[in-house]
Order: C-alpha cells, then structure tokens, then sequence
C-alpha cells in the first residue's frame, strides 16, 4: 500500500518544488505546477507542469547518465498514489550554494550585462554581439541562490571559488559545460536549440559531485526551435519565456520594477505555456506526454 502525503514531513519549499523527509537518506520531490517569473511565484497555476518537469527530468537523468540524485523509478512504492507523475524519490545530498548556468546564446541578463560591460560573470565576449547571437563557445556564467522574492545574482567564478574553494569551483565548471555540450547536441538533433541552462549540484556523503534538483527543463532552460531561427530577434521558445513576455508585455499592466506582484494569467495564456511545455518534451524526448505515469 502506497503512503500518503501526510505520513512524510514538509522539510522546504521553492519557487516551484517541495520537498518531504521520507527518512534519514531519501527525500520526496515534488513538482507542482507553480510558475515563477522576476522572482515572483505567479497566483496562476500552469496544468500539467509540475509533470512536465518530472518526465524531462527522468528522460535527461537517463540521457546523461553519470552520478545523479535519482534514488527509485518513477513509480517507486514511496511515492503516494496522488502525485505519481510529478514526483521523485532522490538522496539527500549536501548542496552547493550556487546556480551553474551556461550559456550557448546571448539573451536575457547575459545580454544586459554584455550590453554593460562587453562580458557576462567575468568572461570577455567578442564586440557586436546581440539578441540570440551564439557565442564563440559556450560559458560559465554563475548565480548566487537567492532566497524566495529576492534576485539571483550573476558573478564571476573567482567569486564561486572563493565561496565554495578552487577545486570544487573548477568542478562544477567542468561538469556543467560538458552536460550542456551533450544536452545541446541531443536537443539539435531534435531541431531544437538549447540557448542556455541552470543546473545545480550537491555532494553526497563520499563528498563526491552529484548532479540534483531538476534538468534540462523548461523551467531551468531556453528551448528554441531551432526552424527559423535569426539573429538580432527574441526568438520563440518552448519556455516560461512566453510567461515573462506576456508580463512585460502591454497587456499585463505590471510594471516588473514595482512593488506590486504579478496579475494573474489569462487562462489562453496558461493554455499556451502548458502547450509550448508538452511540446518541448515531445520534442526532445521523442515521446508522448500522453504516456507518461500518472496520466
């Protein structure tokens, strides 16, 4: 007999996940269909994501292979009946306290802060580069972790290393360049352009590095199709870029800079980022959502 949720203990919460002791080495993660944006978890649910990130998770978890925080299948018995789909029993790990993004392309604060200063996080770019442009090749561009409502902060990786020490810092550079290598050559047969990713890591009780939290998701990456693609223009993705966009569009009303929260999504909105979710694991995977567990 499965458990239930309420036979394990709420140990935290982000943006997006929760997690649950199950015992003294395993933890239940949970996706939810929460959507965050500018450091905001927006009123308005996305249907289906919390699932979503779960099935692209497990499909790029066995895709890369390598040490990982996957501790049981998808349907492990822990996992309670309700939220099979969207939740994964993974080890407890010690993590580090930093965001490991890389980057393909040049969009978003990298772009600003290239804008800024002709480097992102401490890495010199070439001159005339814009919107989309790939960069020479792809970077290291780390974040501090903020805590819920406050802003990820780009910085160099001599600050990394000086945080978490040379060797570990050297680490995770290496570990996360060679995971968006092999991720952005499985997406580009798919026909899909990985622009950049943020992953994370934490070491286990050996204190070896352990790839953790999700993958490769359209939460923690930029998915573009890769048909159609153009330099100089946003481009569309199969992202929460479409959630951010329609923010700071016109018809939201919200000034990001304010201090009010987020409007709530029009439901044709929340229809369409669910659309452009599915489709971003269709693709990539190469399977049907429909046929995920839980469904």
């Amino acid at each position: 007999m499965r458990p239930s949720l309420a036979d394990y203990t709420h140990v935290a919460a982000g943006k997006v996940r929760d997690l649950y002791a199950i015992d003294d080495d395993h933890l239940l993660l949970v996706a939810s269909d929460r959507i965050s944006a500018y450091d905001h978890v927006l009123p308005t649910p996305i249907p289906d994501k919390g699932r979503v990130l779960t099935a692209m998770s497990v499909f790029f978890f066995g895709l890369l292979g390598g040490a990982n925080h996957l501790a049981g299948e998808p349907d492990d018995q822990r996992i309670p009946a309700e939220l099979l789909g969207r939740a994964l029993v993974v080890r407890r790990l010690d993590m580090v306290p930093v965001e490991c993004v890389v980057r393909g392309y040049l969009t978003g604060s990298g772009l600003a802060d290239y804008r800024a200063s002709g480097s992102v996080c401490g890495v010199t770019l070439p001159a005339g580069l814009g919107e989309a442009s790939q960069l020479p090749e792809p970077i290291f561009t780390p974040a501090t972790k903020a805590v819920m409502g406050e802003h990820d902060e780009n910085v160099d990786f001599a600050t990394v290393a000086a945080q978490v020490g040379v060797e570990l810092a050297e680490q995770l550079r290496t570990a996360t360049l060679d995971i968006y290598s092999r991720a952005a050559a499985h997406a580009a047969e798919r026909g899909v352009i990985l622009a950049d990713t943020k992953l994370e890591f934490g070491r286990d009780a050996e204190g070896r590095l352990v790839l953790g939290d999700e993958v490769l998701t359209p939460d923690s990456s930029r998915f573009w199709p890769a048909e159609g693609f153009t330099e100089g223009r946003v481009q569309p993705s199969f992202d929460k870029q479409y959630v951010r966009d329609w923010l700071t569009g016109p018809d939201s009303g919200w000034d990001r800079h304010g201090d009010d929260a987020p409007p709530p999504l029009p439901a044709e909105v929340a229809a369409a980022t669910r659309q452009r979710y599915v489709e971003a694991y269709e693709r990539i995977s190469g399977l049907s959502f429909a046929d995920w567990l839980g469904r």
